[in-house]
């Protein structure tokens, strides 16, 4: 290799050579679960030259906090150096152009993730936002599969993983890169961040360690100051929500957040409580609820892929706005509200989508549709258009619908929020409500009342069977439909006799 900058240590010179740097979005099996999503394919940002710092163990950088931020989010990372260009390069081949392997943390501000709908321009391309170093790792003498890279925060280990199990192997990431885009001297590949990144204050100190074998980056030291120089007036100014504060800490624990609704409603729905609603029909608890002044619970005018499914489980929710360009712009692209709840819906979980009743486009295809089959959901529940039918109706996951439409949704829809209240199909759904589906219907059903309902469901289906069969035997349902106090009696009978014969 002929890298000029062939030192053991990152140079000024060196980052100045550099071009382009490049970063995965997940890569780590713990943070696709911390994420709550594991991607089938590597995906990539870029990081302006001009985010690069020189790192030292000796006195620590800064990085500034821009003015008006809150969320200034680290990520300590294994950082590749490119040593020779890299040109449509096979899976053998891929590693013999990283030069050296170092430490890097691939800081952002979240305040500024709405503004360039995923391209992290702005969010993580800020001057200093890319420390990278002290020391560089020869990367033929070590194995890429047994690095190992280490946080702390103000002293406390926060990180600590390997690159044993990585979704996407260092030599995959330089072949697949190099498939479209040539990668030069001195390009910098940032490989994802495990688990355990969080926010750092000013006056807090971030340190990375990339280790292999008799090898080590050393601690790269980085000290967070404040800003003071305020944003324009002219551009995207810094705002954030609660949503942004539990991807930077992590969890909704960690950023001092309650519980999400889901996530507290989730216990409701116990195998056993599931097996119950299973087991009767949606007719008895439509009659049910009505006996508890529930009129206005079931979801209307809808058709189903797999009519012959039962399906149980909690409500996930979306909602839409109708389409005005001027927002669409800003918020139908990039990883939007649809997205977002398509690759957060989890194991059992029913997404419920409030498209208003219109007809006229689709809210979900069959890409998004199987991705969340692949996630685990139990069903999707739209009042508006599906594309892709055939596709659509081809997966074992049920899909309820008003009706196949192949426009796209940014024809009528904005896709707004995500686990709000919504309505669908003329029925009020709140996340972690119960849903329950079949032939007959679909019924939103409150967690409160869900264990009382069913058991009252299960004695009337009893009470029903009986009737039945005494309609068959010849008997009038004068009096037996609803059963007075003598049918009542010879109920009571009838049960005891089928409860000792199943003795």
């Amino acid at each position: 290799m002929t890298l000029e900058f062939r030192s053991q240590e990152v140079s000024q010179d060196m980052l100045a050579r550099t071009r382009k740097v490049i970063a995965v979005h997940i890569n780590y099996p713990s943070r696709a679960a911390q994420r709550g999503r594991t991607p089938g394919q590597p995906s990539y940002f870029l990081k302006p030259s001009s985010s690069l710092a020189l790192g030292s163990s000796e006195a620590p950088g800064t990085v500034e906090r821009p003015a008006g931020c809150e969320l200034l989010g680290y990520e300590g990372e294994i950082a590749l150096v490119i040593g020779k260009a890299a040109r449509r390069v096979g899976l053998d081949d891929a590693w013999s152009h990283v030069e050296w392997v170092t430490a890097s943390n691939d800081l952002g501000v979240y305040d500024l993730r709405y503004a360039d709908k995923g391209s992290n321009v702005r969010s993580k391309g800020g001057d200093g936002f890319t420390p990278i170093g002290p020391a560089l790792i020869p990367a033929d003498a070590v194995d890429p599969a047994a690095l190992r890279i280490r946080t702390w925060h103000n002293g406390d280990l926060v990180q600590d993983d390997t690159t044993e199990d990585l979704l996407f192997p260092f030599a995959q990431l330089v072949a697949d890169l190099s498939q479209l885009l040539t990668l030069e001297e001195g390009d910098i590949i940032l490989t994802g961040t495990p688990a355990g990144a969080s926010v750092a204050k000013p006056g807090d100190v971030v340190e990375i360690e990339v280790t292999g074998g008799d090898f080590s980056s050393r601690r790269l030291v980085t000290k967070v100051t404040e800003g003071t120089t305020p944003f324009a007036d002219f551009g995207a100014r810094p705002k954030t929500d609660d949503t942004q504060r539990e991807e930077a800490y992590g969890s909704r624990e960690a950023a001092g957040l309650e519980a999400s609704e889901p996530a507290a409603a989730g216990s409701v729905l116990t195998p056993e409580l599931k097996a119950k609603l299973e087991s009767v029909a949606t007719a008895t608890l439509s009659s049910q609820l009505r006996k508890r002044g529930l009129n206005n619970v079931s979801i209307d005018g809808l058709q189903a892929t797999r009519p012959d499914r039962k399906v149980v489980g909690l409500a996930r929710t979306l909602r839409y706005v109708p389409n005005r360009e001027d927002l669409f712009k800003a918020y139908g692209g990039g990883f939007n509200a649809q997205k977002r709840a398509i690759d957060s819906v989890n194991e059992g979980e029913i997404l419920v989508m409030e498209a208003r009743g219109e007809k006229g486009t689709g809210t979900v295809g069959d890409i998004l549709a199987l991705r969340a089959q692949v996630r685990g959901a139990a069903a999707i529940i739209t009042d508006g258009g599906v594309r892709d039918y055939s596709a659509v109706a081809d997966l074992e996951m049920p899909t309820y619908f008003a009706n196949p439409h192949p426009a796209v949704l940014g024809r009528r829809h904005i896709p707004w929020d995500t686990d709000i209240t919504i309505a669908c199909g003329g029925a009020t759904v709140q996340p972690g409500d119960i849903i329950v589906a079949d032939s007959d219907g679909i019924l939103v059903i409150p967690p409160a009342i869900a264990e009382e309902l069913v058991d009252d469901c299960i004695q009337q289906e009893k009470e029903e069977t009986f009737i039945f069969q005494m309609v068959q035997e010849g008997n009038s349902v004068d009096g037996l439909y609803p059963m007075n106090k003598d049918w009542q009696a010879r109920f009571q009978e009838w049960q005891s006799r089928q409860g000792a014969q199943s003795d």
